[in-house]
C-alpha cells in the first residue's frame, strides 16, 4: 500500500478492522448469496412475494446485529426498514442508507449464470443486486458486526433500508415528509454509489437530476400510400429525428438552446481509453463530443439519451407513409442547474426545431434536482482512505438518487455522504451484473472505521 495524509491512528485501527471484515468473508458471502435469490422488483406483479421475502430478511439481519427495526409501508406500496441503536443522549447520529429491491434481471439468456444465483468466477460475485444494491445492504451489516466486536460505535445508530428506490423511491420520500423524526442524523451516508476503479477510494460529491420526456409527433390524420403521396406528404418519422438530431452538435456533444452545455468538472478525470473499456464502444465507434472532457460530459453537462422511440415497426413496415411518431427522452442535469429551468428550456428548443410545422406533443414526468455534496477532507474521507491506504479520490456519478434532495431540504446541517461496493465493472442494471468482494471488505472496514471514531 502506499503512504497516506491520513492519521497514522486510523491506519492502525483500519488494520485491526480489517482483519476482522476478512474474517466474515464467509459470512458476508452467504448473506449476499440468500439477498441475491430473491427477485425483488417493486410494483411488478410475479415478484410480490419475493420482495415480501427479501424484506423480511432484511429485517431479520437487521435484528440480528442489535438494531431495533421499526417496519413502514410507504405509500408506494413498499416496505422500508429503519433500524436504531442508541447509545447516548449527546452522542451524533449517523443514518446509515440502501436498498433492497433491484431492477428486472431481463432476458435470461444473456446470464451467462442465473441471475438469482450467486455465482463465483474470476474472483467476482455474479447475480442481480450483488453491486446494486444488495452488495451495500451486506457491507452495511459487515461493518456494524466490526464495530461490535471492537467494542462498539461511538455514535447513534439509524439504518434505512427501503423497497422501491430503482423505482423511483415516491413512498420514501413521503415517509421523510410525513416523519421527518425518523431520519434526523447528524451524518448521513448512503451507500449506493462506488469507486472510479476497484481498489481506489471514492466520495461520490454531486448526482446529476433528471427527468423523463415523451415527444409525439403528428402530421396526417392517417397513414398514406407511400407511392401515392410519399415525397410531399408529412413524414412523422421524419421529423422527429430531426427534432432529435438537433440535440446534438456535429462532434455528437449535447446542446439545448439557452442551457449552458460547456461547463467543466473540477474533480478526478475520465480517461478515454478507460471510458471506452468501461462502457463496452464497439472498436471503431467514436465516443461523443470532445473525448477530453469526458468527466464534464458525465458530470458538469447536460445529458441525454433516446431510450424508447415508436413508429411502424419494421416487421409490420408497409408502403405507407407515417403520420405519427413518439420517442422518450431520458434527461439528466448536473449540480449547479435547476431542473424545472433545463426542462422548460428543452420544451421550446424541442418545439423551436421541429420542421415543417408539424404537431408536436411533449409529456414531462419524474423531474427531480441534481445533488451537490461536500468536496472537503472529512472523518468520512480519513476512514476510506485509511481502509484503502491511499488517499481518496471525489467524483460525480450521471445517476440520479432523489432521496439524497429530499433529506438535504429535510436535514440541511446534516453531512450527506455518498459511497458503497459499486464501480465500472459491476456493470448494474445490465446482464451479469457483479461485485469485487474485496470492495465489499474494504467499503465496511471503512464505515466500521467511522463508526468507531464518530464521537
Amino acid at each position: 500500500m502506499s503512504e497516506t495524509t491520513i492519521n497514522p491512528e486510523l491506519n492502525d485501527q483500519a488494520a485491526r478492522i480489517r482483519d476482522v471484515i476478512n474474517g466474515q468473508r464467509d459470512h458476508i458471502k452467504q448473506q449476499l448469496t440468500e439477498l441475491v435469490s430473491y427477485n425483488s422488483v417493486h410494483n411488478e406483479p410475479s415478484c410480490e412475494q419475493d420482495c415480501a421475502a427479501a424484506g423480511a430478511w432484511v429485517k431479520s439481519a437487521m435484528t440480528e446485529v442489535g438494531l431495533d427495526v421499526r417496519e413502514e409501508k410507504t405509500a408506494d406500496g413498499s416496505l422500508a426498514y429503519i433500524g436504531t441503536k442508541h447509545v447516548s443522549d449527546t452522542a451524533p447520529t449517523v443514518l446509515l442508507y440502501c436498498h433492497y429491491d433491484v431492477v428486472p434481471a431481463g432476458n435470461p439468456d444473456l446470464w451467462v449464470s442465473g441471475a438469482f444465483e450467486l455465482t463465483e468466477r474470476d474472483g467476482r460475485w455474479y447475480g442481480r443486486g450483488t453491486a446494486d444494491c444488495k452488495g451495500n445492504v451486506v457491507m452495511h451489516f459487515a461493518a456494524l458486526r466490526a464495530a461490535e466486536e471492537l467494542g462498539g460505535a461511538k455514535c447513534n445508530i439509524t439504518m434505512l433500508v427501503e423497497g422501491s428506490e430503482e423505482r423511483g423511491g415516491e413512498g420514501l420520500d413521503d415517509l421523510i415528509k410525513r416523519h421527518p423524526e425518523l431520519f434526523e442524523a447528524d451524518t448521513i451516508i448512503i451507500a449506493d454509489t462506488g469507486n472510479v476503479a476497484v481498489g481506489v477510494p471514492t466520495i461520490t460529491t454531486s448526482l446529476r437530476g433528471g427527468a423523463q420526456v415523451v415527444v409525439t409527433v403528428d402530421t396526417l390524420r392517417t397513414q398514406v400510400h407511400s407511392g401515392g403521396f410519399g415525397g410531399p406528404a408529412p413524414d412523422a418519422t421524419f421529423a422527429l429525428m430531426r427534432i432529435i438530431n438537433s440535440l446534438r452538435d456535429e462532434s455528437g456533444a449535447v446542446t439545448i438552446d439557452g442551457v449552458d452545455c460547456t461547463r467543466q468538472w473540477e474533480g478526478v478525470g475520465y480517461d478515454a481509453e478507460t471510458f471506452r473499456s468501461d462502457a463496452g464502444i464497439l472498436d471503431g465507434v467514436d465516443i461523443l463530443g470532445d473525448s477530453t472532457q469526458i468527466a464534464s460530459q458525465l458530470w458538469a453537462r447536460p445529458a441525454i439519451s433516446v431510450t424508447g422511440f415508436s413508429s411502424t415497426p419494421v416487421a409490420h413496415a408497409v408502403n405507407a407513409v407515417p403520420n405519427t411518431a413518439q420517442a422518450k427522452l431520458n434527461l439528466r442535469i448536473p449540480a449547479g442547474l435547476d431542473s424545472h429551468d433545463v426542462v422548460a428550456k428543452l420544451e421550446a428548443h424541442l418545439r423551436a426545431h421541429a420542421p415543417w410545422g408539424v404537431k408536436v406533443d411533449i409529456e414531462v414526468s419524474d423531474v427531480n434536482q441534481p445533488f451537490q455534496g461536500n468536496t472537503g477532507r472529512t472523518l468520512v474521507s480519513d476512514c476510506l482512505g485509511a481502509a484503502y491506504g491511499k488517499d481518496v479520490e471525489f467524483c460525480g456519478t450521471g445517476g440520479s438518487i432523489p432521496l439524497c434532495t429530499a433529506l438535504q431540504e429535510a436535514y440541511p446541517d446534516a453531512e450527506i455522504v455518498l459511497y458503497g461496493v459499486e464501480e465500472p465493472l459491476c456493470t448494474i442494471h445490465s446482464p451479469n451484473e457483479s461485485v469485487d468482494p474485496t470492495e465489499i471488505e474494504a467499503i465496511a472496514t471503512a464505515e466500521a472505521l467511522y463508526l468507531l471514531n464518530r464521537s
